[in-house]
Formats: structure tokens, C-alpha cells, sequence
């Protein structure tokens, strides 16, 4: 098995839409409605095959062409070896396909009949800003709750910080407020809320807002201010004092070097670094630290899909792992039908691989209108 070389490898950039566009965050417009995954096929000389996410260039492709299976992955413990991470993905699909198995049993073993990840529902973006009255806003992001929880979700992300650019200061606080006490509303006091402010915070607006919204129980605050030591001490010893359990979460974009120190200090909960530029075999071995100093994993994904399946595996070699960051779109050339989200977690199915099914009519056809294909 591990003797087998990769012959062919192909990328292109599928196409994916969204169920509704998704707006702004506290520093960025509008997302949109559509997804463009980059996925990459990897072919064997006996004509094993993976595929997934991957930005490899041709030109770094190229140079994986007549690498033995053995070269690229490490058996024990099973890991993508350090010089082969742009291709990740689709070696941990090809493995899986290789073995029989689905990826989250190569990352641990699992005996259950079914595996499943809890997740939360990232959709909730600031949608409103069209709307004048905050109490219409306020209930449009409610109602999109409402969607989620109609498609099996408990958990929700609220994205927060609008008087950061797009409002006046004052009036973005008050409907952030507002917001939040609409779908915690709507949603129940058993389900589970989040807030995201993509760092469009300070120190005394994130008190304000934990201070505003103390009974509508949050559960973590993701990147409420850019990362800093001093002002994380400040606001836990303010929690601490007034009593307020919310959970710290950061890390997702331009982490500061210090983060993982602040972590194993107890300044920060939650570690949130991308799964696509940190990778799948970093994370493992960095969950198992975390696990170690009682902090949770939860990786950022969103945009890149792919990753509601990968961080749903990777849950299965992370003791403390919180969420998969669920990203809902319907990709063209990617059957993904065997997921379901139910009771807030993700059903992974017991399929070799990531258990996805590419369509390699539309995947070559995407190939060759915008990707590249090399082989031996």
C-alpha cells in the first residue's frame, strides 16, 4: 500500500452557493453567495485515489509526482509528513481509501456505530444593515436562527460589531444588544449562542456587551478585540468579579505568536486557528497540547467548505474539541448527502476517507476551464 506512487495530480476550483448571501462581519462587506473550493486529485500508479481541499500550486504538484504514499504519510503516529501539507487533504482521503477507513478511525480508533461532532451554525452575519428600525433587524437575524434550528442546528454564531464601521458607534451597540436577546429569544435557553466581533471591539465595549446581554448566557466571545495580553487579564478579572462564564475564544486570522502562551495560561479558552493554513496533522498534535492544558479546539473554517467535513474527523484525536464551524453551501461535483446535521451535531458517515463523493464530470470539466492537471 504504502508503496504505491502518485502518478496524476489535478486541481480546480469548484463552484458552491450558499442557502441565503451571507453579509458583513464588523470589518469586511458582504461575503456573498458563493463558495469556490480549491479540490486536488491524487492518483497511484495502481490507480488508488483521494481527493480534497488543497492551494497547491502546479509547480509544487509537480514535485509530488513519483513520491511513494510512504514518503509523503507516517504511519505511526499517522501523520502528513511536514514537506507534503499543501497536498493534506486529499492524502488523508487517499489513505482512508487505501485502508478501508474513514479518516476519523485513522486518527483514532473508534468502535460506536455512529460518529458524530457537535457543531454550531455560522450563518448569522450582519444582514440588517438595510433595515432602519432595529427592532425589523433584530428580528431578521432571529428568524435566520429560526432556519438553522429548522435544519437540526442548537448552536449559533452571532456576528456582532457593528459600530465599528458600518453604524454609528452608539446605535451598532444597541442593536448588537438587541440581536443577541432576539435569537436567544427565538432559539431558547437551551441552545447554545456564540458571538463573533472579527476584533471589532475594545476592552470596555466587550464589558459592555457581556454586561448587557449576562442572562442571555454566551458562551464564548471569539475575537472580541485583537489579541493582547494585558487587556485579556483586565477582562477576565472583570468576569471573574461580575460573575460571567463566557468562554474566551481567538486565533482564527493574524494570531499573534503569543497566543498558544496565553492559552496555557488561562487568558484565552478557546484556540481557533484556521484548518486549512494550520493543517490537519498540526492540529492533532496541537489538540493533544491543549487537551493537556484544559484549553478547547475549534478550528475557523469559513469560506473553505471542505473544512465542515475535515474538522468533523479531526474531532475523533481532540479530547476538548468544541465545534465544528458548520458552513452550509451545495457544491457542483461534490456529493456530500451522507453528512446530516441532527440535535446539534454532525452525522459523519462510515465511509472511507471523508466519506465525499466527487462528480469527475463536473471536476474535470472545472479542470480544464480554470485548474491544471499533471502527471508522470
Amino acid at each position: 500500500m504504502f508503496e504505491q506512487k502518485i502518478v496524476r495530480i489535478e486541481q480546480a476550483n469548484l463552484l458552491g452557493e450558499r442557502p441565503r448571501k451571507a453579509g458583513c462581519n464588523s470589518r469586511l462587506g458582504e461575503h456573498g453567495l458563493y463558495v469556490r473550493p480549491s479540490i486536488v486529485t491524487i492518483t497511484t500508479d495502481q490507480g488508488a485515489f483521494g481527493f480534497g481541499a488543497s492551494r497547491i500550486s502546479q509547480s509544487e504538484a509537480e514535485k509530488v509526482l513519483g513520491k511513494s504514499v510512504g514518503e509523503i504519510f507516517q504511519n505511526d503516529p499517522k501523520r502528513v509528513r511536514d514537506g507534503f501539507r499543501p497536498i493534506e487533504f486529499p492524502i488523508w482521503d487517499l489513505i482512508g481509501q487505501l485502508t478501508s477507513k474513514p479518516v476519523y478511525s485513522l486518527v483514532r480508533s473508534n468502535h460506536d456505530e455512529e460518529f458524530t461532532a457537535p457543531c454550531y451554525d455560522t450563518s448569522l452575519y450582519i444582514d440588517d444593515l438595510h433595515l432602519t428600525d432595529h427592532y425589523e433587524a433584530a428580528d431578521l437575524i432571529a428568524q435566520q436562527a429560526q432556519q438553522g434550528m429548522d435544519k437540526g442546528h442548537t448552536a449559533f454564531k452571532i456576528k456582532i460589531g457593528r459600530g465599528a464601521m458600518h453604524m454609528d458607534l452608539s446605535a451598532g451597540m444597541q442593536r448588537d444588544i438587541m440581536v443577541i436577546k432576539a435569537v436567544r429569544q427565538n432559539v431558547g435557553q437551551s441552545a447554545t449562542v456564540l458571538l463573533d466581533a472579527n476584533n471589532g471591539y475594545n476592552l470596555n465595549l466587550t464589558k459592555t456587551i457581556l454586561a448587557e446581554t449576562a442572562d442571555d448566557k454566551i458562551h464564548w466571545i471569539e475575537e472580541a478585540f485583537h489579541e493582547d495580553n494585558r487587556l485579556y487579564e483586565n477582562l477576565k478579572d472583570w468576569m471573574h468579579k461580575h460573575s460571567i462564564q463566557t468562554l474566551v475564544a481567538d486565533g482564527e486570522g493574524e494570531a499573534s505568536i503569543k497566543l498558544l502562551d496565553w492559552a496555557e495560561a488561562g487568558l484565552i479558552d478557546v484556540v481557533q486557528y484556521d484548518i486549512f493554513s494550520y493543517g490537519f496533522s498540526r492540529w492533532l498534535d496541537l489538540g493533544h497540547k491543549l487537551d493537556g492544558w484544559n484549553v478547547y479546539t475549534a478550528p475557523h473554517h469559513y469560506g473553505g467548505y471542505y473544512g465542515n467535513f475535515a474538522s468533523a474527523h479531526l474531532k475523533n484525536g481532540i479530547r476538548n474539541f468544541k465545534f465544528v464551524e458548520w458552513d452550509a453551501a451545495t457544491v457542483s461535483g461534490i456529493d456530500d448527502s451522507s453528512y446530516k446535521i441532527q440535535n446539534g451535531h454532525v452525522l459523519v458517515p462510515n465511509r472511507p476517507g471523508f466519506g465525499l463523493i466527487l462528480e469527475k464530470s463536473i471536476f474535470h470539466q472545472a479542470v480544464a476551464k480554470n485548474g491544471f492537471s499533471v502527471e508522470l
